[in-house]
C-alpha cells in the first residue's frame, strides 16, 4: 500500500494501532477464518440489522428474537478510504442482544470495509469492530 494511503487512513481508521494495514487485515481475517465464517457473511448479517433498524425512524425496533436495533441516518456521505468509486451513507446502526445484554454500533461505511476488504479498523479507532464480539453479538454462527 502506498505511504500516503496509509498515512490518510492511520488518521481516520487506524486508532491508536501501530500495526500495519496488512498485519490488522491479516489478523482479522485469521480470526474470522477460526470462527468458520467469510466477511461477506458477517457484513451480510450487518446488512440485515441496518435494514431492520431503518424501519424504525431512529426509534428502537424489535427484532426477533431478542434483539433491539436503532438506526441513525445523517446527512452526507462517505467514501471508501481504500479509494473505491462510490460513497456510503452516514449511517449509525446500534443492536443490542437482549439475550447477553451487549450491543455494538456500527456504520455503513463499516458494512463495506467488511465485506469488500477484510478491515474491521484498527484498535483505538472509534469505529472498531473485534469480529469475535461483533459476531456474538449478533449471533453469527458458521
Amino acid at each position: 500500500m502506498k505511504q500516503r494511503e496509509e498515512s490518510s487512513l492511520r488518521d481516520d481508521f487506524l486508532g491508536t494501532d501501530r500495526r500495519s494495514i496488512e498485519e490488522i487485515t491479516r489478523a482479522d481475517n485469521d480470526t474470522v477464518k477460526n470462527l468458520g465464517l467469510t466477511h461477506q457473511t458477517i457484513a451480510g448479517r450487518m446488512s440485515f440489522f441496518r435494514d431492520q433498524g431503518k424501519y424504525g425512524l431512529g426509534s428502537l425496533v424489535k427484532t426477533e428474537p431478542h434483539f433491539e436495533v436503532s438506526c441513525e441516518m445523517a446527512r452526507g456521505f462517505l467514501p471508501c478510504p481504500f479509494g473505491e468509486p462510490g460513497t456510503h451513507r452516514k449511517t449509525t446502526v446500534t443492536v443490542r442482544n437482549l439475550l447477553l445484554n451487549m450491543e455494538i454500533t456500527f456504520s455503513d461505511l463499516n458494512i463495506h470495509l467488511i465485506e469488500k476488504h477484510g478491515f474491521y479498523e484498527g484498535r483505538g479507532s472509534p469505529f472498531r469492530l473485534e469480529p469475535d464480539v461483533l459476531t456474538k453479538v449478533l449471533e453469527i454462527v458458521a
